[in-house]
């Protein structure tokens, strides 16, 4: 059997702050249950993204948070390079902070913001970072 990703898990600070974050990218997370310091969201890869505030604490007691730096780079194929465009504006204007404006690199055409906790998210329109190949 092919070993495949199947869910990324994200240490937050501020669960409320990485929602909000999340949901502006284009994501639909849902509210956390009360008392449940976690959120889930299945894409339509399959991959599920969760966002946490207390796993690995809870159950690594050698644990500590990155004080800095790339903690975790996420790849988002968010469509042609006009959507990347409109992503990154929207998130810069929603406050975030914005590490790379929409470019063409030597790759993909992309653009980097930093969610909440310093976590890298690539906007792309890579094709290759498409997981459903069928257009929609």
């Amino acid at each position: 059997m092919e070993i495949q990703l199947s869910m990324m898990i994200l240490e937050v600070r501020d669960l409320a702050a990485s929602i909000a974050f999340y949901r502006v990218l284009g994501l639909d997370l849902p509210d956390p249950e009360p008392g449940r310091p976690v959120v889930i969201h299945r894409m339509g890869s399959g991959v599920s993204l969760l966002l946490t505030t207390s796993f690995a604490a809870t159950y690594d007691p050698a644990w500590t948070r990155p004080a800095g730096g790339y903690q975790q780079l996420l790849e988002f194929y968010v469509g042609d390079d006009a959507v990347v465009d409109q992503r990154w504006a929207d998130l810069v204007a929603a406050g975030y902070h914005g590490r790379m404006p929409p470019t063409q690199t030597v790759g993909p055409y992309a653009a980097m913001v930093d969610d909440p906790d310093g976590n890298v998210v690539l906007l792309t329109s890579d094709t290759a970072a498409r997981v459903d190949t069928t257009d929609t």
